[in-house]
This record gives C-alpha cells, structure tokens and sequence, in this order.
C-alpha cells in the first residue's frame, strides 16, 4: 500500500467508524426490531414474550388509517412549506447581494437569530401566540373584529408551516446569500453592460449559477419536512389543538413506543418513513439533474453569432496584412 493510500485510510477509518456507530448500527437495529412484536400469554394475566412477527408490523402499520393520514399531512406540509421556503429564503439573499441594499451584516443577523432559537422554545413560543386568551396576537384581532382559531382543524398545518418558516428561512437565506457572493462580479457587470435590468440579471445571470446551492436546500428541506415532529409535538399540547398525537408519521412512531409500548410497530413505522425519505430524495436528485442536463443542452444548442459578424449577415471583411505577414 502506497504512503497516499494509508494516509487517506487513516483519514477516513475515523469517518466510517462514526458512521457505523450512528448509522448502521441504529438502522439495522430498527429493521430487526421491526420483525418482532410483543405478545400476551394466557388471557392477559401473565408475562408477555417476544415472537417473531415478520412483516405484520408493516402490515399493521399500513393498514392503521392514523399512520396513512400522517402522510397525507406531511404532503400538505411540503406543497405549502418548501415553495414558500424556497422562494422566501431566496428572495431575501437576492435583495441583499443588490446594489441597494444596506446595512448587510444587521439584516443577516437579524433573519438569522430565528434559526439561533431551539426548535422547542420556538414552539412554545408560537403556542403562547396561538393560545386564545393568553395571545395579545389574538386579543388585537378579536378587538378588530377578526376571529381566527390558529390551531384548528383547517389552519392547524399553516400554523406549523409559519413556526418553521420562521425558523428555517434565515438559515437558508444565509446560503444563498453565500452562494450569490461567490459569484464572479465580472459575469453580472458584463450583463448590466449588455443592458440587462436588475430582474433580468437575477433570474437569469444568478439564479442558474447557484443552482447547485438551489438542489442542496430543496434536498435537505426535503428530508426535514418529513421528519415533522418538535413543533406539532409541543402544538399538541395546546388546548383545544386539531394536532394529535399521530399528526404525523414521526409522532406516530413516537405514540406507539413510549405510549403503547409497541416498539416493533413504531420500528416498523419508522423503516417505512425513512424508505419514503429516500425515494423522495432520489427523486428530488434525478429531477434536478435532468433539469440541469437540458438547460445545458439549450445553451449548447444557442447559436453563437461572432463578433466579427455584423447583424446584417454579411461576412466582414478581414483586416489589411503587411506583405510581410505583420498587421
């Protein structure tokens, strides 16, 4: 083995042990608790005893209509968060890196400090603003008139779509403001020269170049909605709340493990979230890579006129020689 081999061994053994230890290890944990489930011998009355169930966990799962609901609510979620999220967070880091904005440094600190608040005192901020009776948000809108029940049925999922986008847009806004600075100035002062107005450089100078900035965000936030759980869990709690305990798949889970003591079925449970998890992500992957292999594709394609070319198509005429071969 060569010195460059067992340097980059030593480099990443750290890596994979971690990796396996956090990772592995955990998931394959759940799989095989995922094949068990706990029974009762006799009529209740004695101990119970662990039997190998198969896939009657994920059968069970699957056919519990609280754990299929809590997919339906977290595909509500995503269609509302992540366009909002997206266009928010990227909106916010286009106005900063233009030319009129100012005082860049207090702006990104204060969209970023929302992020700085852990996810359970954010929720219980916000529940102290949802609350009836204890909320001064609520109180001013009775007193003008508009009654608003923030944890109801039908505003109980954009309640928890505005705790997180409070959370999380000044996270992302970082990145992309990150993203529009490594932009090479030269390439947005020679479209301002060509005429470009400041909306046309952004959607089509900045936006393409940050596109790989663009993936990673969808791809993370992605993964995040479907680990919906700190901010419907402390909502629940509520009084009066429409977010129960099986909201969604991660509370589901969490239901049936330390409520029910069913730990196969919230292994189960678990397994088929993750697996959801992954598809979602591979395709939010293929998708973003086909979409940048055609707009790769059409400026290819673009014809090119030459700068020796005038407009009117008519080949200019080549530039006076010295016999010699010097102009």
């Amino acid at each position: 083995m060569s010195a460059k081999a067992r340097a980059v061994s030593v480099l990443l053994t750290p890596f994979f042990a971690l990796f396996v230890v956090v990772m592995v290890i955990p998931v394959g944990y759940a799989v095989w608790l995922s094949l068990f489930t706990e029974k009762q011998s006799g009529l209740g009355f004695g101990g119970t005893h662990t039997v190998f169930s198969g896939l009657g966990n994920y059968a069970a799962a699957l056919g519990d209509p609280a754990f299929r609901d809590g997919f339906l609510v977290l595909l509500g979620y995503c269609a509302l968060y992540i366009p909002l999220l997206l266009a928010g967070a990227l909106a916010l880091a286009l106005l900063l890196d233009s030319a009129l904005a100012r005082a860049r440094r207090f702006f990104q600190l204060a969209l970023f400090l929302p992020h700085a608040v852990p996810g359970i005192i954010a929720a219980l901020i916000w529940v102290y603003l949802y609350t009836p009776k204890l909320s001064p948000v609520v109180a001013a809108m009775e007193s003008g008139g508009l009654g608003l029940d923030f944890l109801s049925p039908a505003t109980a999922l954009p309640s928890v779509v505005n705790i997180a986008l409070w959370e999380w847009i000044g996270y992302n806004m970082v990145i992309f403001y990150a993203a529009l600075q490594a932009i090479d100035r030269s390439v947005i002062e020679a479209a301002t020269v060509d005429g470009a107005g400041a909306w046309r450089v952004a959607i089509a100078v900045k936006l393409p170049l940050i596109r790989s900035s663009l993936v990673m965000v969808a791809l993370f936030t992605v993964i995040g909605s479907l680990q919906l759980f700190t901010e419907p869990l402390i909502l629940n709690q509520g009084s009066g709340s429409a977010v129960t305990s099986s909201w969604t798949p991660n509370m589901y889970a969490y239901t049936a493990a330390f409520g029910r003591n069913d730990y196969g079925l919230a292994a189960a449970s678990s397994v088929l979230l993750a697996l959801a998890a992954a598809l979602l992500s591979f395709a939010v992957t293929r998708l973003s890579a086909r979409a940048s292999r055609s707009g790769r594709t059409l400026r290819s394609a673009r014809p090119l006129r030459s700068a020796r070319t005038p407009r009117s198509g008519r080949a200019s005429r080549p530039p006076l020689t010295h016999p010699k071969g010097r102009p």
